[in-house]
């Protein structure tokens, strides 16, 4: 859990225009696009299955998640292969589609405020903190509600044979 008034090391990743960060404890790894093997019926946001070091992994167009404007894969597009803490449970391993990853940075306490209530282009209850970064601002994701809701939950109880 993300504790306000803690100094913070977090992946800064973009979505067009805007920065968004996860925790580095959050992030297995950061890999190249690939394709994703289509579900039938899936929601828009997941693209489908994708093979991470001989598992299957469920890949989301995070833009599309968030509710954003979709975009064209670019050489910079990349897979953050995270870990969701889920309630009573395993984490759920995901491939998150962003446009791009900018770097690794700590962010001291002073640096991280708790997200405002300002409507906008994304809902202030996806967020864990603000995270300022000399004039401007990165939003650090809360991927546990993110992924709460039923529809989402349902990807993690895909069986494994659904990526044969």
């Amino acid at each position: 859990m993300i504790a306000i008034g803690q100094d913070l090391q977090v992946v800064v990743f973009g979505l067009g225009e805007e920065e968004f960060a996860l925790p580095v404890g959050e992030v297995r790894e950061i890999l190249d696009h690939r394709p994703a093997f289509r579900m039938p019926d899936a929601p828009r946001w997941l693209l489908g299955l994708t093979d991470v070091r001989g598992t299957s992994v469920p890949m989301v167009d995070l833009r599309a998640r968030l509710g954003l404007e979709g975009a064209d894969t670019t050489l910079s597009t990349r897979v953050l292969v995270v870990e969701v803490p889920i309630d009573g449970g395993e984490p759920l391993v995901l491939g998150l589609v962003v446009d791009r990853v900018l770097d690794v940075s700590s962010f001291g306490a002073d640096a991280i405020e708790a997200s405002p209530d300002i409507g906008g282009r994304w809902r202030s209850e996806h967020l864990h903190a603000i995270l300022r970064r000399g004039s401007g601002f990165i939003a650090l994701l809360d991927l546990r509600r993110i992924f709460a809701d039923g529809e989402a939950m349902l990807i993690g109880r895909m069986p494994p044979a659904a990526a044969a």
